[in-house]
């Protein structure tokens, strides 16, 4: 069995893993890599194998770096059944559509200005017509429900707390009459997060792909969130300023909503008005909505169990109309605008950026974790100056970063996540979805508790089980 590391190696965008095993391949992931734009788009482009000889894709969950280059992929000839949980199939069909119009809406407002430029036109990654093309091979499988993937595999999806629908992935492997288990952890959530449950740990294994995003952080308590969003707001709101705060359509933007309803009734912030200005966003919470079984205890103690919805409250607005969406640049009273997307990478958030980043009343507040060479990590590193869909732009508001806000299990979460399976038993451990700083410092910790096949592959690496 091989696993050939094409996506989230060394870095944390691009999810994608080739398996190749008893003559079959299939993925694990097909993320859209994000980071400097004409290198983001070569990797997008070009698959390092043939897509029309994949038997499958097994999607972990429906943020963009896991599922947003399948229609590039089917683009490209593949055929096969692309397995995930019915809630993330519901999320990719709206984020797919989604993520392809806003393609076409930033490439015509680029061109318009590299025509200006007198710089060639460029062409987006997917249309819309090829996003749908995606549609018809999506398969939807429960928790714990065991499926075939390809000859002599089989998966099963656990919760992976992560987003609603995320799962981590058990492959259970017939190689040659060899057995494996071998897991895949997807993106692990944290547990006692809000919305989401904890996660599931999968164990008694012989392999694990582990993802590493917080590998070398550890997070506060969620109390402490709250208390520091409090003070942004309250600091914020003082002198008369609004907040941007980029986030993520799914996932994000639905925990910092909840976050907001329960400070409103628990009136630790004053009475300003909140916009969530994504279409996107706003169909994502319509899909929580439709699933609220599956939210945590929390929820349903402070929410559901009073018959209140968790995602509606007054001051809140949920803004789709691209008018509306404009009409926010001209509000002269203090308000928040929470829009897509969490890495400044596309979407309706450029603009407002565009439009307020060079004033100081300003306060831009990061929310989640965001790639190296993307907008938003530049701006979170002190860059003063900054292109924003083409035009040079000079950063003079005030930033703030929320690093304890994140989604993702920290460095505690992941060795405890490794320690379910004894290191004689669990032989092979590959660390992805992570940058150096936090991966390594994460290798020396794990094998000091017995484990010693820890790797850490590049781009293109291929390793044997």
């Amino acid at each position: 069995m091989k696993i050939h590391f094409c996506g989230a190696a060394q870095t944390v965008t691009g999810s994608q893993h080739h398996v190749s095993v008893n003559g079959r391949s299939f993925l694990l992931d097909c993320g859209l890599f994000q980071g400097r734009r004409q290198e983001a788009l070569e990797k997008n482009q070009k698959f390092p194998f043939d897509p029309a000889a994949m038997d499958a894709v097994v999607l972990s969950h429906a943020h963009m770096d896991h599922s947003g280059n399948l229609p590039t992929l089917v683009k490209n000839g593949f055929k096969g059944h692309i397995h995930a949980t019915p809630v993330t199939i519901e999320l990719c069909r709206v984020m797919l559509r989604d993520s392809a119009h806003l393609q076409m809406h930033d490439i015509e407002f680029l061109n318009k200005v590299r025509r200006k430029q007198n710089l060639a036109p460029v062409k987006p990654l997917y249309t819309p017509e090829e996003a749908e093309a995606v549609m018809p091979l999506f398969v939807p499988h429960e928790y714990e429900e065991t499926f075939p993937v390809t000859q002599g595999v089989e998966a099963t999806f656990s919760d992976a707390g992560h987003i609603l629908g995320s799962a981590g992935v058990l492959l259970e492997v017939n190689d040659r009459g060899r057995l494996l288990r071998v897991g895949f952890s997807g993106d692990v959530g944290r547990p006692h997060l809000p919305i989401t449950r904890d996660p599931v740990v999968l164990d008694d294994l012989d392999a694990l792909i582990v993802e590493t995003t917080y590998g070398g952080r550890t997070h506060g308590s969620f109390e402490d969130v709250e208390e520091e969003l409090v003070q942004i707001i309250k600091s914020t709101m003082a002198t008369g300023g609004k907040i941007i705060i980029p986030a993520f359509a799914i996932g994000r933007t639905q925990l910092i909503v909840f976050l907001l309803h329960k400070l409103f009734l628990e009136d630790r912030i004053p009475e300003v008005p909140i916009f969530v200005d994504s279409p996107l966003a706003v169909s994502a919470t319509d899909i929580y909505r439709s699933h609220l079984d599956l939210l945590d205890r929390q929820a349903h103690r402070i929410f559901l169990n009073n018959k209140l919805d968790p995602f509606s409250f007054r001051r809140l607005t949920y803004i789709q109309d691209k008018d509306a969406s404009k009409k926010l640049n001209d509000l002269a009273y203090p308000h928040i605008i929470i829009s897509a997307s969490g890495m400044c990478e596309g979407g309706r958030v450029l603009h407002h950026l565009r439009n307020s980043v060079d004033s100081q009343n300003t306060m831009l507040l990061f929310i989640g974790y965001a790639a190296q060479h993307t907008l938003a990590r530049k701006i979170m590193d002190g860059a003063k100056h900054v292109k924003i869909l083409g035009e040079d732009h000079e950063i003079k508001c005030k930033i703030h970063v929320m690093d304890n806000f994140s989604a993702h299990a920290d460095r505690h979460d992941i060795l405890s996540y490794i320690r379910t399976t004894p290191p004689e038993k669990l032989k092979h451990i590959f660390l992805v979805h992570g940058e150096q700083d936090n991966s390594n410092s994460l290798i020396d910790a794990i094998r000091s508790q017995g484990y010693q096949n820890v790797q850490y592959p590049t781009f293109d690496t291929v390793c044997e089980i």
